[in-house]
């Protein structure tokens, strides 16, 4: 492939993974197709060729992924002690350092980042983990004198929420499904990922990755789909207890309708592009190159472009 002028070969684990002839729903340790059999097309957004065939699950496959997730929660990773959590999550450190060039050229070959951009991103991904990892072993209440007469005391405990519904953007999902996936190891939950239609071969192989690397069956799940439908579904599920969703203010209304059938708690990230603001005051040798390129991060597929200039009329 070519992303940013060079050619890239694919390693042989990637080209192993994108030759399969249909990518299942990842469910309870396992890839598993469509309950009605129906499939995406999803294409190399460079070229415009069919790049893979993904199963198109809906509200059954969700139904079966959250019924997976809660046995998984209520199971034996129920007893793992935060250390054990915080062990898991340094050893994911260790393996997606390793594994971290077969990802990025699914991820370029799938959702068209230049591959240059993507290995960029590596330390990011390394310090969300380690970050994670840290927080797991510091997941604490507190005790608190309250105002009965009296030594008595008011103690507050944390524990985990139960199953997470992550919905993740399709302009970056390598390092967004980790802003759910890293909260969800460190507390103890679990976790059903729906990614975006045109951008879900790295999240299936991150989840297939976790799994080989210790991540209990069930405890990671992956539904595609059309957002219309799998999205839908695992938003307005009775047994998802939170929803952490990126993407459009439309789309977020939505989710927080859905979520009113069991009150769900929501984590939602909306918006849109936004301005760059330059002000009388600015050093215009690097207010003007920086605005003129600020609408190309990601090649402009990305929420804080600025597609916008505001300039101070002065």
């Amino acid at each position: 492939m070519s992303a940013d002028n060079q050619t890239v070969t694919l390693c042989a684990e990637a080209q192993a993974f994108l030759s399969r002839e249909q990518h299942g729903l990842f469910i309870d340790g396992a890839f598993v197709a469509a309950e009605s059999g129906e499939t995406i097309t999803t294409v190399n957004p460079s070229s415009g060729e069919v790049l893979a065939r993904l199963s198109a699950g809906n509200e059954a496959d969700v139904e079966h992924a959250v019924k997976a997730a809660r046995r998984a929660f209520e199971g034996p990773w129920s007893s793992w002690s935060p250390y054990q959590r915080q062990e898991l999550l340094f050893r994911l450190h260790q393996v997606l350092d390793q594994r971290f060039e077969e990802l990025v050229q699914i991820e370029s070959m799938d959702m068209g980042a230049p591959i240059a951009r993507l290995r960029n991103t590596k330390p990011a991904l390394l310090k969300m983990l380690l970050f994670f990892a840290a927080q797991a072993a510091n997941i604490k209440g507190e005790t608190l004198m309250n105002g009965i007469p009296g030594q008595v005391a008011t103690m507050s405990l944390k524990a985990p929420v139960g199953v997470v519904g992550g919905i993740i953007p399709w302009n970056g999902p390598l390092n967004s499904q980790f802003w759910v996936l890293g909260a969800v190891l460190a507390t103890g939950c679990t976790v059903v990922l729906k990614p975006a239609e045109d951008a879900s071969l790295s999240v299936l192989r991150v989840a297939e990755i976790l799994h080989e690397a210790g991540v209990p069956a069930g405890v990671v799940n992956v539904v595609t789909g059309y957002g219309a439908e799998a999205g839908h579904a695992l938003a307005s599920h009775p047994g998802v207890d939170r929803i952490a969703f990126t993407g459009s203010t439309q789309t977020g209304r939505s989710i927080i309708q859905a979520s009113t059938v069991n009150i769900k708690k929501l984590q939602l990230e909306l918006g849109g592009k936004s301005a760059d603001i330059i002000f009388k005051d600015a050093n215009l040798e690097k207010a003007v190159p920086g605005a003129a390129m600020g609408v190309f991060a990601n090649s402009g597929q990305i929420c804080f472009a600025g597609t916008r200039v505001l300039v101070q009329r002065s």
